[in-house]
């Protein structure tokens, strides 16, 4: 791709949200996200870039990016750069065609949309995972594990203190689905 091929394919994708800042370097702002393109300085590489979130609120959620990386990202990664997790994609320029440069846009948005969601989620599972492997060390079955979560937030152990009522009765209903659906592969 070329440096005019860049440009196009920005404007397409993105209108008048486009500036060129300078030569190599483009950014693209819209309201829920600021997308940079640079070149190299010998314009052989080409990296775009899509802040995520920072790294305080990702902190509890590293080895999730991580692991996304390893299989999930496709052709974009994460990345950590001056407090900020990001989503980074690198390709070489001359190699790299307008399909593969439009798709690893979209992939970087679609990282920016889910944000921290899919990382959350990841730990949310294993931390079921283990109250799932842990109870069953102990010989109790997925009813009595249910009975033990019911009797942990009817005594306060878990929970928030203000906890609704009827907010405590969802947070169970959540843990009921999450530990039927994944008793029997622990």
């Amino acid at each position: 791709m070329t440096p005019e091929e860049i440009t196009a394919t920005l404007t397409e994708l993105f209108g008048t949200n486009v500036n060129a800042t300078s030569p190599g370097s483009w950014e693209v702002n819209t309201y829920s996200f600021q997308l940079l393109v640079l070149l190299s300085k010998d314009n052989t590489w080409l990296r775009v870039l899509l802040p995520i979130l920072p790294l305080q609120e990702a902190q509890p959620f590293l080895a999730e990016f991580l692991s996304a990386n390893f299989d999930e990202t496709q052709e974009v990664r994460y990345a950590l750069h001056d407090g900020q997790i990001w989503a980074v994609f690198h390709h070489n320029i001359t190699t790299l065609v307008k399909v593969d440069f439009e798709r690893a846009i979209a992939r970087l948005v679609s990282l920016h949309e889910i944000g921290i969601d899919n990382a959350f989620n990841r730990l949310v599972e294993s931390r079921i995972r283990q109250v799932i492997k842990a109870a069953k060390l102990q010989g109790q079955s997925l009813q009595a594990t249910i009975q033990n979560l019911e009797r942990f937030y009817a005594e306060g152990i878990m929970g928030e203190i203000d906890q609704t009522a009827q907010a405590q009765e969802q947070t169970l209903a959540a843990w009921r689905r999450q530990l039927e659906r994944l008793w029997d592969e622990v």
